[in-house]
């Protein structure tokens, strides 16, 4: 089936998409919050995760200009390995999508209550509060309702804007830098290396830069996908991992020496750089930093609110979800039906009135379990359609993709049991929908034990990460009974077995053969087969 929506999206466009994703809330909590978990060495649990993700952005990057699809992340797995894995990661990035939302959303607020005192009290939203931030989500969908034009434009000016703010954030507190601050208090890495790769994945920097796969989402409504998309994905990774780098260097720089009195752990600002620069009397900054707290994060929001219709969308286009979310509106070009599943889905994760901090992490987890399937995908399209354009090639394409395979799994690892425990059994659960749809629908029963046969290595997957997370380091929320860094050396080569495993259950799909028919090119002897 066809997708109907409207290409729309130039370079530009796609670029601020993918910055836009990225250069959300993150920056305004994040590095305060690897503060608390590293320290000063949390400067490198920002080039460990910019580097664990640029790994995952060169694969997708192929992956984009080849097949430029909306709602693509879950419509490569379709094609590789059937509807049965694509509904899988479908489940877990629309929970991490449309929870994305309420998280910008939740900021939004949470940093428009410096004027508002009453929206927030003890660390969360208060009643009205919960109400406001219902009103901002309600915005974000009548943004994306009207046309993704509308949408796409006002989040690239919103993105030039909370580009600068960090930016001239970073260059004004240079000025104010204490070199000192980097050994105070426990020296530079008062808590350990380990508690460096916590904060990657529960510290919300993989959080952070996990939005350059926006411009992906969104190829299918881009005007020249195969070129711009992977410069938009590539050119958005680069400068965030710069930015974010010097935003940690900063913060931990120029936090006044009674502010860390305590230990790093005891840091606790509700607007973190605003507060350092009114402490520094940086007035005029102060002021554009807590403004731009309010807009950025709701570019943020915007972008997710349009990305979580289109996955909605295409999956049901894969055909393992209700059909109404097929229908795309003929006007504006907006899957409508599924916008407003997304707005519900956004309405729900505000209950009960969570902060920031707590929906970080599932997140964060859930998002991380989808871009694991890409590398897989990359390999496996290498061997059913070698002849498919691809304007990017990633190579070596299986070290590549080994490599971020074995990242996803341990920053999945690194967030904790708490957070891998919730996504996991919701996922396994989610299952028992996919068998009442194929239950329901003579046309999935076709090839069903093809299709299931093809996922078997996902469930054994996804149970071995629990079983280590649960097992696993303390340092990870595990009972210890696998010490570090022992169980991160279990995870690496398990990780390794389970790739190849995952590549070999592909198998040549009907969704494949449709493409690679329409373009008019060979079938690899081993597609063929």
């Amino acid at each position: 089936m066809k997708s109907k929506l409207k290409k729309e999206l130039n370079l530009l466009d796609l670029t601020m998409l993918g910055l836009g994703g990225i250069v959300g809330s993150g920056w305004l909590f994040a590095s305060q919050k690897a503060a608390n978990l590293a320290g000063p060495a949390a400067v490198f649990a920002w080039v460990i995760g910019g580097i664990c993700v640029f790994f995952i952005a060169l694969v997708y990057a192929e992956l984009s200009g080849m097949l430029p699809e909306s709602g693509s992340l879950i419509r490569y797995p379709q094609y590789t390995h059937g509807n049965f894995v694509s509904y899988a990661l479908a489940v877990a990035l629309i929970i991490g999508d449309s929870s994305v939302i309420a998280i910008e959303a939740l900021a939004t607020v949470q940093f428009a209550s410096s004027y508002l005192p009453f929206l927030y009290n003890n660390h969360q939203v208060t009643f009205v509060g919960w109400l406001f931030t219902m009103g901002v989500i309600v915005i974000y969908f009548l943004l994306n309702y009207w046309s993704i034009r509308i949408a796409g434009k006002t989040n690239t000016i919103i993105t030039i804007f909370k580009f600068f703010t960090p930016t001239a954030t970073v260059l004004v507190l240079f000025t104010c830098f204490n070199p000192a601050n980097l050994t105070q208090h426990g020296g530079f890495a008062p808590f350990g290396f380990p508690a460096v790769l916590a904060a990657v994945s529960s510290g919300g920097i993989v959080f952070a830069y996990l939005g350059f796969r926006q411009a992906v989402n969104l190829a299918g409504e881009a005007k020249n996908p195969t070129r711009d998309v992977p410069l938009a994905v590539a050119m958005a990774v680069g400068l965030a991992i710069v930015l974010y780098v010097c935003l940690q260097l900063v913060f931990v720089g120029s936090l006044p020496p009674q502010e860390i009195a305590k230990g790093w752990g005891h840091i606790n600002f509700r607007s973190p750089f605003a507060e350092i620069l009114l402490l520094l009397n940086i007035h005029w900054l102060a002021a554009i930093v807590f403004a731009d707290a309010v807009i950025s994060p709701s570019g943020t929001g915007l972008i997710y609110m349009t990305s979580t219709s289109r996955i909605i969308n295409a999956q049901s286009l894969n055909g393992i979800f209700w059909k109404v979310f097929v229908k795309v509106d003929e006007k504006t070009g907006v899957p409508r039906y599924a916008l407003w599943l997304s707005l519900i889905l956004a309405l729900i994760w505000t209950a009960p009135f969570p902060s920031w901090n707590k929906l970080v992490g599932v997140v964060s987890n859930a998002i991380v379990l989808t871009y694991m399937i890409g590398p897989v995908s990359a390999v496996s399209l290498r061997k059913f359609a070698p002849n498919l354009y691809r304007p990017f090639k990633a190579e070596p394409i299986t070290l590549i993709s080994l490599i971020a395979f074995i990242v996803c799994t341990l920053l999945i690892d690194w967030s904790g049991w708490s957070n891998v425990s919730v996504l996991i059994a919701v996922d396994l659960i989610a299952f028992l929908l996919y068998f009442y749809f194929v239950a329901t629908r003579d046309e999935l029963k076709k090839d069903l034990g093809k299709n299931v046969r093809s996922g078997i290595w996902l469930i054994c997957y996804m149970l071995f990460v629990a079983l280590m997370s649960y097992i696993g380091s303390k340092h990870f929320e595990g009972l210890g009974i696998i010490e570090y860094p022992f169980d991160q050396f279990i995870l690496i080569l398990v990780s390794i077995v389970f790739f190849f495993w995952a590549v070999n259950s592909a198998h040549y799909t009907d969704d494949i053969k449709e493409i690679v028919e329409e373009r008019g090119d060979e079938v690899s002897k081993f597609a063929a087969k």
